[in-house]
């Protein structure tokens, strides 16, 4: 009885520990919940595509439901009804990856945007946008080439020559001539000659002028030493009285 009882218990025990290690597992078995993301990574505003262009990008949500992107021509005007979807809807989450394939080729070049919508599975959504896209599918038309002039000959100037120098003549008058009248005889006049200026000079003034100044000098010479004796013979006589 008592063993029976035992045995209950160790089962009872095990059974609570699978059910809880199931419980654990089925726990850690779920996916982790995915944040909510709405995002185009390529192309970028202002890109210029042509042909097939791979939309890049991340969709998801923890209520996720399904994505879906389009396109539209700009200016955009309007509601829902001016985009137009690419491919179809999808109902799988994308992280990072290829969202959808544009055929650009199928649209007429110009300006795009692209709209992502991620709708959640209460009817909301989360939108991103890329704008300005150019779509450039034409190739550019090959510019006609415009001849190049050929150079025209650059023109040879041909000196024109001078006319000639004209040659001045300077006449001269004529000399009259001299008429040869009968019984006259021409005499030819004398040549002048200068007068010749003569210069005497008398020294003799001059030496009895110099005689003169000299025996003048002599004399005050001899008047002055006279009386510089006398002066000195008075007071000699002078000293000697007193």
């Amino acid at each position: 009885m008592r063993m029976t009882r035992v045995l209950a218990l160790i089962t009872a025990a095990l059974v609570m520990v699978s059910l809880g290690l199931w419980g654990w597992s089925s726990v850690l078995a779920a996916p982790p919940p995915q944040e909510a993301m709405a995002i185009i990574t390529s192309p970028t505003n202002a890109a210029v595509v042509r042909g097939q262009v791979t939309i890049i990008g991340s969709a998801t949500h923890p209520a996720f439901q399904f994505y879906k992107v389009e396109f539209a021509r700009e200016p955009v005007v309007g509601g829902d009804e001016v985009w137009s979807i690419i491919g179809a809807i999808v109902e799988q989450q994308v992280v990072n990856g290829q969202l959808a394939v544009w055929d650009t080729r199928q649209v007429p070049d110009g300006s795009y945007s692209l709209r992502l919508r991620v709708v959640r599975i209460d009817g909301n959504y989360d939108e991103a946008f890329v704008r300005q896209i150019v779509v450039a599918n034409a190739q550019p038309e090959r510019p006609t080439e415009t001849p190049t002039p050929a150079a025209s000959p650059t023109p040879t100037i041909t000196p024109t020559p001078l006319p000639p120098t004209p040659t001045i003549v300077i006449e001269q008058p004529p000399r009259p001539t001299e008429k040869v009248i009968p019984g006259v005889t021409r005499t030819p006049l004398p040549t002048p000659i200068p007068d010749q200026v003569s210069f005497n000079l008398d020294p003799a003034p001059f030496q009895n002028a110099c005689l003169y100044g000299m025996g003048a000098i002599l004399g005050v010479f001899l008047v002055f030493g006279l009386l510089a004796a006398f002066r000195n013979l008075i007071y000699t006589l002078l000293g000697r009285r007193h």
